[in-house]
């Protein structure tokens, strides 16, 4: 795995991808080439072997052709999309660099109590009337509850004093939460929101991958907001 942010060779295969000078491009290149060789000596054959008293009429002449031509476009377009399909992850991993030391939110439900402040959030997909965070400990025990009241849809962000509900000051360390949001008695799905630093970023196997807080290989998709 390398670090995308000072590797130069990702720079080098953006370039490349996009002047068409990536072995993919040349490897597509070269199976156009070949099909449309293909296609020519199945059109020489055919007017070498016709029968003289019944020769290939210009229709089907101007059919062959226009199928020669079209492999050959569909052979150049496929090229095309896997040179910007090479550039993609490059082109990511150099915007994810931009990232490192900004706080994010991505998918997840843990929470650091650092200082006596832990920061967190969630997605709601539609408003909610009531919207309840329940901060437990590292056995499961509720912890406190905060109040948020009415909330739009879309991210809603949180800050915990670090207290519990009898006012006692809680260690830093590792919490966890859930939301429970509802309207008009029905529950509204609410996705829980992780806060962390992004420490790193790395090209994987399965694309751009960041280091959040304590959360490694989070992939990029999963950042909703960049505080």
């Amino acid at each position: 795995m390398v670090t995308a942010t000072t590797n130069a060779s990702n720079t080098s295969a953006v370039f490349a991808a996009l002047n068409g000078t990536s072995s993919t491009s040349t490897a597509s290149a070269t199976s156009a080439a070949a099909s449309q060789d293909r296609f020519m000596k199945l059109l020489v054959t055919q007017l070498k072997n016709q029968d003289p008293l019944n020769p290939m009429d210009n229709a089907q002449m101007t059919s062959q052709m226009a199928q020669i031509s079209t492999v050959s476009g569909i052979d150049k377009l496929n090229a095309t999309l896997q040179a910007l399909s090479a550039s993609m992850t490059p082109n990511q991993t150099l915007q994810a660099a931009t990232m490192i030391g900004h706080g994010v939110l991505v998918t997840g439900n843990g929470m650091d109590l650092k200082a006596g402040v832990g920061l967190g959030g969630f997605e709601l997909a539609s408003a909610a009337e009531s919207n309840k965070v329940s901060v437990t400990d590292a056995s499961g025990a509720l912890i406190s509850t905060i109040d948020l009241g009415a909330q739009p849809a879309g991210i809603v962000k949180f800050q915990w004093d670090g207290k519990d509900s009898a006012g006692n000051v809680m260690p830093d360390g590792q919490y966890t939460f859930a939301v429970t949001s509802t309207q008009a008695s029905n529950t509204v799905a609410a996705t829980g929101l992780e806060y962390g630093i992004v420490g790193s970023v790395t090209q994987g196997s399965q694309g751009v991958e960041l280091s959040v807080g304590r959360m490694q290989k989070v992939a990029l998709a999963q950042v909703k907001q960049i505080l």
